[in-house]
């Protein structure tokens, strides 16, 4: 199915302005502050993917966030920093995207707007063929009730693509559908940040 996909894109990083991607080259202790005596808060291993919170080092250590939405300190001799992301294409003319919707989205702090509308072609491909809880619908069913999408981007694109696209989402962008399926009873909370939106 070929599609033109005009979103607000988001990508589910720090509040970073940079968004600078890293990785840990030895197993590295995250601590709560930037200090080898400070409590420990989580042991990471070799090749850990981490974003940096600030690109400058404080007593020799990074300020990250891990891919779970731990935030700590980790001794910057242990991490190896991916090259910074090209720029993404300058937005086309077309459909206007909504900016408002920004202010549903669960767990705000997760995700940095790095540009509010930019229209893109692709292909959309089944993200959930080889899972071991295929959809028949093709769509993955997120617990907050949202359903996720693989487009298969364009050539002309790929700078929208980032290292955890390439090596966990098959090379594909991820869009979001919000408010498809119900919300689960485990996610309680996204119901708030989708109040008004649900019928």
């Amino acid at each position: 199915m070929r599609v033109v996909l005009a979103a607000l894109l988001m990508l589910v990083l720090s509040s970073c302005v940079s968004a600078q991607e890293a990785t840990t080259n030895h197993n590295v202790i995250l601590r709560r502050d930037p200090s080898t005596s400070s409590p420990p808060l989580e042991h990471l291993s070799k090749d850990t993917r981490l974003i940096l919170i600030d690109a400058s080092t404080t007593n020799g250590f990074y300020h990250v966030r891990t891919e779970d939405d731990q935030v700590g300190w980790v001794y910057a001799n242990f991490v190896t920093l991916s090259p910074a992301p090209p720029p993404a294409p300058a937005p086309t003319t077309g459909p206007q995207c909504d900016s408002s919707i920004s202010a549903h989205v669960y767990h705000p702090n997760r995700l940095i707007v790095k540009q509010e509308c930019i229209e893109v072609t692709g292909t959309i491909v089944d993200p959930t063929a080889n899972q071991s809880k295929h959809q028949a619908d093709g769509t993955r069913h997120e617990k907050d009730g949202d359903t996720h999408g693989w487009l298969n981007l364009d050539a002309g694109f790929e700078s929208l693509l980032n290292a955890g696209n390439m090596s966990d989402e098959g090379g594909n962008l991820v869009f979001e559908i919000i408010c498809r399926f119900p919300i689960s009873s485990t996610a309680p909370d996204a119901k708030t940040a989708l109040s008004g939106l649900y019928g």
